[in-house]
């Protein structure tokens, strides 16, 4: 029974991850997709980075029968659209490939669909409408299939907002008392991984999964507040005093992620993810836990198992810095030559002119030292380009400094130690090219 093949779309998200690597451990054949997977994430010849989202239902069944999917698991999800990320696209028109593909396969496959709980009339992003006309396209297939709506998940990984979560506890920070009273149903990861392996060593026409609907999460609802408190006590920083962060201060935040989305980022704090922060998770997980007789784990046994490692301890304390890190590179390359080109050119230029370059050549290195500046600065900024521009930031600083060094070492010693400095901006760089990585 254990020898069925699984197939998991979204294998580098935080759900697919796990359910990838723990259906694995079960004893299952598990094909785990991804359009990109990180090289830790290639654990075996079965993980495939494939361009799912622009397969057709053809190519689609082709790759079923190829791989012999027995139950394929969608935890593909998008928060919010934006350059590269379209909720239609992800959530509703590839489920209906999706469908097309399993009843033109000619094989009994189950489909087991993550969603997201609450109701339709509660519905207010374009996330979670999109969501819910692929649940309603599912249950309308006829073919076998489980929607799965997890609550808050809690992992050993982080990433979005579970990582804002634990930010919040290493931090004296609070959201707005509104949003931190906000109840929350949460689920332990594992327990939506148990659910699928469940499914999975079911018959295909088990009446009691063969069309099921099922919110995933404890029984009884926490606030935010209590799941933060619960991250502090792993943290030791339970007795400290908290601040609150203001209303107009998070909605301020969402609309700054909002603009960093457009430039490749993925921010936690985006306009949807406040949103549905403020709607809340709520559902009633009675008919999940009669059916399968999982008994939910609770949260002192999600988080409070052991304490917190100094690598959780770390990942929480830079989280929140890694955006003020890359943002405050980019404005400082960004600034830097803009000034010089447009505000204090002859300054600028004064600089070479006093060390005796040649005049011909004064003008064509202030303008090309001031444009690589703002080119750093603007590679910097989009997420794709970033790595990129800290290293082409690292090398500019590093030849600034070389340059001085021959050409006009007594920089080296003007008052305000412009030079001096450089050697901390090149630390902070190398800093922020070590934390790019989100999975």
């Amino acid at each position: 029974m254990n020898q069925r093949t699984i197939l998991v779309l979204g294998a580098s998200g935080l759900i697919g991850r796990f359910v990838t690597d723990d259906l694995r451990a079960r004893g299952f054949r598990v094909v785990g997709v991804a359009r990109s997977l990180s090289p830790a994430q290639k654990m075996s010849a079965l993980d495939l980075e494939l361009p799912i989202m622009s397969m057709d239902a053809a190519a689609l069944t082709r790759f079923f029968g190829e791989h012999a999917v027995d139950i394929i698991v969608n935890c593909l999800g998008v928060l919010q659209d934006g350059p590269g990320s379209d909720t239609n696209a992800v959530h509703r028109d590839f489920v209906a490939r999706l469908l097309q593909a399993v009843a033109g396969s000619g094989r009994a496959i189950r489909l087991v669909h993550i969603s997201i709980p609450g109701t339709a009339a509660a519905d207010r992003t374009a996330f979670a409408t999109t969501k819910r006309e692929a649940e309603r396209l599912i249950a309308a297939s006829g073919i076998p299939h489980a929607i799965l709506r997890p609550g808050l998940v809690i992992a050993p990984s982080a990433y979005g907002g579970s990582a804002m979560l634990r930010a919040l506890a290493a931090f004296p920070l609070d959201l707005p008392a509104k949003e931190m009273a906000t109840p929350f149903h949460f689920v332990a990861i594992e327990d939506i991984s148990a659910t699928i392996a469940w499914l999975a060593a079911r018959d295909v026409d088990d009446a009691n999964a063969k069309a099921v609907t099922w919110d995933l999460m404890q029984a009884e609802p926490v606030t935010m507040a209590g799941v933060v408190k619960q991250f502090r006590r792993a943290f030791g920083t339970e007795g400290w005093p908290h601040v609150a962060i203001p209303s107009l201060m998070l909605g301020l935040c969402a609309k700054i992620g909002d603009l960093a989305s457009y430039l490749g980022w993925m921010p936690p704090m985006r306009s949807t993810a406040i949103a549905e922060l403020r709607r809340g998770v709520s559902g009633d997980p009675s008919a999940w836990i009669a059916t399968t007789g999982l008994a939910p784990k609770t949260l002192a046994e999600t988080i409070g198992r052991h304490p917190a490692t100094i690598q959780d301890k770390w990942f929480a304390r830079l989280f929140l810095m890694k955006a003020l890190i890359v943002a405050s590179l980019a404005a400082f390359w960004l600034v830097s030559g803009f000034i010089a080109l447009f505000v204090s050119y002859r300054a600028a230029a004064g600089i070479l002119t006093a060390h005796n370059f040649p005049p011909a050549l004064v003008d064509p290195i202030t303008i090309g030292t001031s444009l690589m500046d703002i080119s750093i600065g603007a590679l910097i900024a989009v997420r794709r380009t970033a790595a990129i521009g800290l290293v082409a930031g690292i090398m500019a600083s590093l030849g600034y400094m070389l340059g001085a060094a021959i050409l006009a070492p007594d920089l080296w010693i003007e008052p305000l130690g412009a030079l001096v400095k450089t050697g901390p901006a090149i630390v902070l760089m190398l800093v922020a090219l070590l934390m790019l990585d989100n999975r």
